[in-house]
């Protein structure tokens, strides 16, 4: 186990994060990519694809994207849950 998550660990958790939300909302990156549009920005399906499966994006379209998810709330005890299940201990 990890005693402190690398980068690599951060952008798998970005990855898991929204895929999770896309799959609670039955979201594909079609749809993101169209509710993206939207509200003016413009990624299309294969690009979105390739930076969440990469977890490597910037602060804004990660904003952007939980914005058109609707996602209200970013539990840290989910991020925990998430690091557990990779094998990461994090300090509380």
């Amino acid at each position: 186990m990890h005693a402190s998550p690398k980068t690599a660990d951060w952008r798998q958790l970005v990855q898991r994060l929204l895929k999770a939300e896309m799959s609670r909302r039955g979201v594909k990156y079609q749809d993101l990519s169209d509710r993206l549009s939207s509200i003016g920005i413009d990624q299309s399906a294969d690009n979105l694809r390739n930076k969440v499966n990469k977890g490597i994006l910037g602060a804004d379209l990660l904003l952007q994207i939980m914005f058109v998810l609707n996602v209200r709330r970013l539990e840290r005890e989910d991020m925990l849950d998430i690091f557990a299940d990779m094998g990461i201990v994090m300090q509380e």
